[in-house]
């Protein structure tokens, strides 16, 4: 019987949970999950005979070999740091294996072993990255096609708050690992920008938003993401004049982060005495940056509350983290929003073309949110589309070749995750 491991039931394993439950009574195959809190496979699994419930400690060598073991395929769902343990047996054990985590240099320390054992690893098989390079590859492949030339490629994305359910100055809440959200930007950014290289370090990422329209959609910005040149020859555009990926938040969060960041109330590295700390001494280093466009915002997280910070608090960083969860937690009822929009300009025969791909996603409630889906459909239709032999392909990737991206659009499109395309 074939069967596919998930380790990890996290925020965004629900609706990967019910997407390969469902699979797997069609197709009569086993579904394992693990993680090392058992209740919560349960709670989300809702005691289905079509999936197996395992505590699993991931840094136990003997637990997790021989779990593995029993796997045809393995989606690892960890944080990205203890991917490389459960990509390690894979290898071992002649397992397939996929990850939403970006392709990091212990991985692709792997890629001869992986080639040499005719297995397939796919990484950044989630949103973003993930659904963003299938859909971005699928066009610029098209435009190639037709002799076309990309000289512009701007990608934005961003896990927001549903309209119906903004109600606080941030227009925020929170659908996936709130410290990513304190650590976003820290590594600043680099991009291409009318053939000039652009260097933004994380004291100005926040200084100013770049609004951006959407149709239907308000008050949305951007600020730079990582690394966007190392996309580049991935993307196969060596000659684009612009190049840069981007992360859409309000544009009034800006005005607030922008403060949290310059009074380095996100640092993880520096030792905090959480020791008779209330938030409104911890947070002094925040009121030069005070002003009348983000007091209200701050004020709304509890900075200057003369509360007692959590005594397990180590960092800044950690003090933050409590807040956001606290103050910007969705609520049961609550719905978040995923949007995407690639803008792409080429030269096709003699003419400048514009072309807008738009993906706008709302979640279901708190748990089946559409953060846990554009996140999770990629990997559990890509395990379907390897045990079904769909997908052949065998190495280490991520998800721009076609052999992959074809078959798993068409699939993320009848579950509704579908692109409007505008050419101007």
């Amino acid at each position: 019987m074939k069967t596919i491991v998930l380790i990890g039931a996290g925020k965004s394993a629900t609706v990967l949970i019910d997407y390969l439950i469902a699979e797997a009574e069609i197709n009569r195959w086993k579904f394992i999950i693990a993680d090392s809190n058992r209740e919560q496979i349960l709670l989300k699994t809702n005691n289905s005979k079509y999936a197996e419930a395992v505590q699993l400690d991931v840094t136990n060598e003997e637990q997790r070999s021989k779990l593995i073991q029993k796997a045809h395929v393995v989606i690892s769902m960890m944080p990205p740091a203890l991917h490389f343990l459960v990509a390690k047996d894979c290898v071992e054990y002649r397992k397939h294996l996929l990850t939403a985590s970006y392709l990091d240099d212990k991985m692709k320390s792997l890629q001869d072993e992986i080639s040499n054992r005719k297995l397939l690893f796919i990484c950044e098989m989630g949103l973003d990255p993930g659904i963003d390079h299938m859909s971005a590859m699928k066009i610029i492949d098209n435009v190639k096609a037709k002799g076309g030339k990309i000289t512009s490629f701007k990608s934005h994305c961003g896990g927001l708050v549903a309209p119906e359910s903004d109600d606080n100055p941030w227009h925020y809440k929170i659908s996936w690992n709130p410290r990513n959200i304190v650590m976003a930007g820290q590594a600043g950014a680099v991009y291409k920008e009318n053939n000039e290289i652009k260097n933004i370090s994380y004291n100005h990422l926040f200084d100013c938003s770049n609004e951006i329209a959407f149709d239907g959609l308000e008050g949305l910005a951007f600020y730079p993401n990582r690394d966007s040149l190392s996309y580049i020859p991935t993307y196969k555009l060596p000659d684009t004049a612009t190049f840069i990926r981007t992360t859409l938040r309000h544009v009034d969060f800006f005005k607030g982060w922008n403060a949290v960041v310059h009074a380095r109330l996100t640092n993880e590295t520096e030792s905090i005495d959480a020791a008779e700390l209330t938030y409104a001494k911890w947070s002094v280093p925040i009121l030069p940056f005070v002003t009348d466009d983000n007091k209200q915002m701050l004020k709304y997280l509890g900075l200057f509350d003369e509360a007692l910070v959590p005594a397990t608090a180590k960092t800044s960083a950690d003090v933050l983290q409590f807040l956001l969860e606290t103050k910007l937690k969705m609520e049961p009822a609550d719905k978040d929003m995923i949007v995407m929009l690639h803008e792409f300009e080429y030269k096709l025969e003699g003419k400048n073309n514009q072309l807008k791909s738009c993906l706008v996603v709302k979640g279901e409630d708190s748990l089946r949110t559409a953060m846990a889906k554009t996140v999770g459909l990629p990997l559990g239709i890509a395990a379907k589309l390897i045990l079904n032999d769909t997908i052949k392909l065998k190495g280490l990737h991520i998800p721009t070749a076609k052999d992959i991206y074809e078959p798993v659009l068409n699939e993320l499109e009848k579950a509704g995750i579908k692109f409007t395309e505008t050419l101007d």
